[in-house]
């Protein structure tokens, strides 16, 4: 029973007929807990509501082949989906904390990525697997470190989709409420997995292993190559990257300049 009603309802009035004076009424104060539920009602329903919005973003952008396939329809439809979820904290601070951490690509319009995907579309021989971005920042107050993660292979000659992985390494500093500006640092190439074929090929199972193939072996999985991306006295390479939303599972992002649109989810710790 509400505890507004009880105190004014006629069940609560002394039962003596001789009382002329009752006591101050406190309903004022058993009001407290309803004002209470309200607001927790109008946030539960805020989160509802934002939990469809990122619903409605990541069904529209489901059957695009992370943005390699899309009709002019189907891009209004996702830009408007994006526009929804970015309107639910628009103009809030970057949270570090909550960017620190690894984010797989879902979706993007930006044309640096869809050529990748392209040409594994078209050849035979290059496969592009997992795609992620991953923010060093914890605990940081103006910046810290990208490295963006492509898994990608050579068909019957690496393991599929994680054949191996390409790292770009960014430094990236705050510039503004939203924006931050990575600088980029190096290319690397790294974690070679060759398939079971290619290894039996070098080292067969079956004969004795000798000390050159096992070296060889060794130095396929151990193998990396680091190239710098800046001139020496010169600043790197970079650009403006705005994050328009950033929550505990999903990051948005937009390459200011009309280098494309990125849908992030997060993933779990790469290394």
């Amino acid at each position: 029973m509400d505890l507004a009603f009880r105190c004014s309802s006629p069940l609560y009035l002394p039962s003596s007929p001789s009382t002329t004076t009752r006591k101050p009424s406190n309903c004022h104060v058993k009001s407290f807990p309803r004002k209470m539920s309200l607001s927790m009602a109008t946030a539960q329903a805020y989160d509802s509501e934002l939990e469809n919005k990122k619903l409605q973003l990541l069904t529209s952008i489901q059957d695009t082949q992370r943005g390699l396939l899309t009709t002019p329809d189907q891009r209004f439809s996702i830009e408007e989906a994006l526009v929804n979820v970015e309107g639910c904290n628009k103009g809030d601070p970057i949270n570090l904390n909550k960017l620190d951490g690894t984010w797989r690509l879902q979706y993007t319009s930006a044309f640096d990525v869809l050529v990748l995907f392209e040409a594994a579309a078209r050849l035979p021989f290059f496969q592009v697997g997992q795609i992620f971005q991953k923010f060093e920042c914890r605990d940081e107050s103006n910046g810290g470190v990208i490295r963006n993660v492509v898994r990608w292979s050579v068909p019957n000659l690496l393991e599929e989709q994680d054949g191996a992985t390409l790292l770009v390494s960014a430094k990236f500093t705050v510039v503004s409420v939203r924006n931050i500006y990575p600088q980029f640092q190096e290319i690397t190439l790294q974690d070679i997995n060759i398939n079971e074929q290619l290894q039996a090929l070098i080292a067969p199972a079956l004969l004795p292993r000798s000390y050159l193939s096992l070296q060889i072996l060794q130095f396929l999985r151990a193998f990396k190559a680091q190239i710098p991306v800046r001139d020496p006295g010169r600043q790197s390479v970079g650009g403006l990257y705005y994050l328009s939303y950033l929550d505990d599972n999903m990051l948005l992002g937009r390459a200011v300049g009309g280098g494309g649109v990125f849908v992030f989810t997060r993933a779990q710790s790469l290394y």
